[in-house]
């Protein structure tokens, strides 16, 4: 058993993380703002502690008594980060150098550190770990930054760490109402609201979508197994699909005849992401136990039940110049 610090805890993928760590019998504490995670994905298992991770003395005091620290905590906008740097950086990279500081001060034995695969940008997919970092985009710089900022401090100051590069994961207690990220989520909203689905481009970007469940057990393992130290490793599905095929998927399966409503393409939008699964297979016992329809299925199912959402437009875009228009005009 181990004390684990969780950042992010009321959040989607973290919430389903503590219950997790929970189930192997670790004490777990849970840390979010609430700011884009709510209340009821908290175990009450677990001890809760509503905080800002920019706060830093806030974050000492949490990190005092921990073993391990997994950082989930962020604002995963990649799109909107081109228009509202500022606000999405600083959620993103502040918390990073305060856990660090903390972790170090504190003794703590191992930190584990959700990435994304941003941190490729537009090369040659499937993207696999050993290709260079070259992301494109604020949210990817950022995420890069923790990246190299977490292998600095462990080498420096000799405790263990592990980078996870999650894809497209998606699932029940995913934030639907938030209108900037998470596409599936988002049409599955904009369908139960009556809206249409809106696609940028020509929808012929592929992504590959990794459901929940299949994604939670291998990010436990990779807290528990001494074999992923050290490693960045990508998670998650590698079967890809276009956004035209997901979209008419998401469609069928709500039983909607609505048609999507095309918009210009984002900037810095990568066109093909998906990654290799060898490491994490290998590395952490991943499986793709789920299709993207089986998944989707599921998170429907939970999203009825939710109830429609009202979309929450909480960070203001800082930049409208080429902002999408259903951004600037709010018509998620």
């Amino acid at each position: 058993m181990a004390r684990i610090l969780v950042t992010g805890g009321a959040g989607f993928m973290g919430s389903w993380l503590v219950d997790e760590l929970l189930k192997r019998g670790h004490e777990v504490t849970s840390v979010d703002d609430l700011s884009g995670g709510f209340m009821r994905n908290v175990s009450k298992g677990c001890r809760f502690v509503k905080m800002d991770l920019r706060d830093a003395k806030k974050v000492d005091k949490v990190v005092n008594d921990q073993d391990v620290i997994c950082h989930l905590a962020a604002y995963a906008a990649e799109g909107q980060s081109v228009f509202s740097p500022r606000e999405i950086n600083d959620i993103n990279v502040t918390p990073m150098n305060n856990l660090l500081v903390s972790a170090v001060n504190h003794n703590v034995r191992k930190f584990l550190f959700t990435s994304s695969m941003a941190v490729y940008g537009s090369q040659q997919v499937p993207f696999s770990e050993d290709m260079p970092a070259m992301p494109e985009d604020p949210y990817g710089v950022g995420k890069l930054y923790c990246e190299r900022m977490l292998q600095i401090f462990s080498d420096v100051y000799g405790f263990e760490h592990v980078i996870i590069r999650p894809h497209n994961v998606f699932g029940e207690r995913q934030n639907i109402s938030d209108p900037y990220r998470n596409v599936l989520g988002i049409w599955v909203n904009s369908i139960m609201r009556g809206k249409p689905p809106y696609i940028y481009g020509d929808g012929k970007q592929t992504r590959a979508f990794s459901y929940i469940e299949d994604i939670t057990p291998p990010l436990a393992n990779a807290v528990e197994w001494d074999k992923a130290n050290g490693q960045v490793i990508n998670l998650g599905s590698h079967e890809s699909i276009s956004i035209n095929n997901a979209c008419k998927l998401v469609l069928k399966l709500m039983g909607s005849d609505v048609k999507p409503v095309y918009l210009e393409e984002r900037p810095c939008e990568v066109k093909h992401a998906h990654c290799t699964t060898d490491k994490s297979e290998g590395l952490l016992g991943y499986r793709t136990n789920h299709t993207l329809e089986q998944g989707l299925k599921k998170m429907i199912d939970w999203a009825r039940e939710m109830g429609e959402q009202k979309p929450s437009y909480r960070i203001p875009l800082e930049i409208t110049k080429k902002a999408p228009r259903v951004w600037r005009e709010k018509m998620i």
